[in-house]
């Protein structure tokens, strides 16, 4: 096996801020803390052009049929799974269409597999498993850019012609090198050498939020600013949803609540029946011409 040189990682570097944090008070230690996670969006914004170049590819594959896949290992496999999960109550889709793999399974999600990194073989297996196609896009998570199991899923998402992307926090690493669009937010060395789950991790979750934000709201999933296809699965979001028809339309609850009712709670049916004054099966149709967009299916009454 290869010896890895971490001393060439900029994740793996001693951040010289940091050097007497073990010495120095407990304010003076959060802010040290603070003061590095200050960089972090700094970093993620040398990165919008290539973040948008993602979103749009996704997307493309999407109306094609295509999925968002995220893989990666320990912290980076986490954050994928996270951003994954939260898609289909905030924005009423699948679980299918945005989803999340982690070397070593289900497990590793709660309990540390380290090893499981290091096997390519093994992300193959995975994403063999999902039945990639053309269409999919497969995203890799890397906080040091080096991870096998990351590389060798990219690899093969290659193959399959997949859109591949990866998100590293190094320059010029490995897996920038095989993935067809780089987004690399260099965070610097952090404030616990190597302890890649803090500034690097925080980077990789606000860029996994403009992926899926940007790319549902490019689905039509967004009205104005408002998630009108989120699904009213508990009390909390019952009320979200009286809430939404309200602003999105200028009503008062109880109209709100009885369009709502009417349309088993589809916050998207219900604004544009509202609206627009048409009848549930009107709107649907005009909704499903539309692609779920009630902003050009408003342009077209």
């Amino acid at each position: 096996m290869n010896t890895i040189k971490l001393e060439n990682l900029t994740t793996e570097s001693r951040n010289s801020s940091s050097l007497n944090i073990d010495k120095v008070s407990t304010l003076d230690m959060v802010k040290i803390i603070n003061n590095e996670d200050k960089k972090v969006a700094l970093a993620v914004e040398k990165e919008l052009v290539k973040i948008a170049e993602a979103i749009d590819g996704i997307v493309s594959g999407m109306q094609k049929g295509g999925r968002l896949i995220y893989i990666g290992a320990g912290t980076s496999g986490r954050l994928g799974i996270l951003d994954a999960s939260e898609c289909p109550p905030t924005y009423g889709v699948s679980e299918e269409l945005v989803q999340g793999v982690i070397a070593g399974g289900t497990e590793a999600i709660f309990r540390a597999k380290e090893g499981a990194e290091d096997s390519k073989e093994l992300a193959i297996e995975d994403l063999k498993s999902k039945n990639i196609t053309e269409n999919d896009t497969i995203v890799g998570l890397a906080a040091s850019g080096r991870t096998p199991y990351v590389i060798g899923g990219l690899e093969y998402a290659n193959k399959i012609g997949a859109l591949t992307v990866s998100i590293t926090c190094n320059a010029n690493s490995e897996v920038a090198k095989v993935s067809k669009v780089s987004i690399a937010p260099v965070v610097g060395a952090e404030v616990v050498t190597g302890s890649t789950r803090m500034k690097a991790g925080t980077a990789q979750k606000l860029v996994l939020n403009m992926l899926s934000t940007g790319t549902m709201i490019k689905l039509g999933k967004v009205y104005g600013n408002l998630m009108v296809d989120v699904r009213a699965t508990n009390k909390k979001l019952v009320e979200r949803a009286k809430k939404i028809v309200c602003e999105a339309t200028g009503v008062d609850r109880e109209v709100a609540e009885k369009v709502l009712k009417e349309t088993n709670y589809d916050v998207k049916l219900s604004i544009l029946m509202i609206l627009t004054g048409l009848d549930i099966n009107e709107a649907k149709e005009k909704l499903t011409q539309n692609k779920g967009y009630i902003a050009k299916a408003m342009e077209t009454i």
